[in-house]
């Protein structure tokens, strides 16, 4: 990664009367030049322990692993076996490879269901410093909707970053919205006009979203099962994620099968290796990815700095 020189801020709350689920004493203001970015921190990933987590260590190396290497791992533990190259593991006949994994399995006493995954590497799709700069322009942009502007963080990360791409399913835009989904929200979808490339417009329609759907329905699922939240804890957030991607009924049906007893990390994890319905293996992953990118992204813009102030606004 190329370094930058950055003066970072860490901006705490604006006054004691504020409320406490307020995202305001998460902001960073980064200064690169004449340039300023606001972003959210990713403080509570530390301090929570999510960082040490072998799942979004796993995908903090594929997402800067070239695309002609590949990494062989347990699926339910994303704990790495080997790294290769793509073409070494191609040049392979598929009953050698059935064989290798059958090997893996025998080795680590694994049930014979267990997957053994080979994930090749995605630098060329997440491309952190492209995206970069707009995600300044979520956060603001999420937080005229009056809606946490994590979730515009995070989901920039994940999908598309930096590229205009339609994914296989039809979904476009640099929130990665469905035709009918961007429809429902007020956006213009026809075979003239696709507002879900303007990224205003975008960003109206995820907001949108997340705070209509995505964060009631989650709510609701958690309530249903009894289970304690608040609307700033990362898991709750990571929560609302899931919906956002996978939809309010498969992860519905992902957590009646888990049938939890209390929210937090646990309920996340245990959400990462379950499958329900249509939760399966992308769900699962959705969340280790948004983890991981934070994760990168804290690690790009502290890679080389002069000063950190933290400061306090009165």
């Amino acid at each position: 990664m190329r370094s930058f020189t950055f003066l970072i801020f860490f901006i705490s709350s604006l006054s004691m009367a504020q409320p406490s689920e307020s995202w305001d004493d998460e902001k960073i203001e980064i200064k690169h030049g004449d340039q300023q970015n606001t972003i959210l921190s990713a403080e509570a990933i530390y301090n929570e322990g999510w960082a040490e987590l072998a799942q979004p260590i796993f995908w903090k190396q594929i997402m800067q692993l070239s695309s002609d290497s590949c990494l062989v791992n347990i699926g339910a533990t994303r704990e790495i076996i080997q790294k290769t190259s793509l073409a070494t593991w191609n040049s392979q006949t598929k009953p050698e490879k059935a064989a290798y994994r059958d090997s893996i399995k025998q080795l680590y006493r694994l049930p014979e269901e267990a997957h053994v995954y080979v994930t090749t590497g995605k630098s060329d799709f997440y491309k952190f410093q492209v995206v970069y700069p707009s995600i300044s322009e979520g956060v603001a942009a999420f937080e005229r909707y009056e809606v946490d502007p994590w979730y515009a963080q995070a989901i920039l990360l994940i999908e598309s970053p930096g590229q205009l791409k339609k994914s296989r399913s039809g979904a476009y835009g640099p929130f990665q919205l469905m035709p009918a989904v961007a429809r429902a929200q007020g956006l213009t979808v026809n075979r003239y006009t696709d507002e879900r490339k303007d990224f205003e417009r975008s960003a109206y329609g995820a907001s949108r979203l997340i705070n209509r759907v995505c964060i009631p329905e989650a709510k609701r699922i958690l309530n249903a099962h009894d289970l304690k939240f608040k609307e700033n804890d990362l898991w709750f957030r990571l929560f609302v994620l899931h919906v956002y991607h996978a939809g309010s009924g498969n992860v519905s049906a992902v957590v009646a099968k888990i049938n939890p007893y209390k929210g937090g990390q646990s309920l996340i994890r245990s959400m990462w290796v379950n499958s329900a319905a249509q939760f399966g293996n992308n769900s699962q992953n959705y969340t280790q990815l948004a983890l991981a990118s934070q994760l990168i992204l804290d690690e790009l813009i502290h890679e080389d700095y002069d000063y950190i102030l933290r400061c306090s606004i009165n």
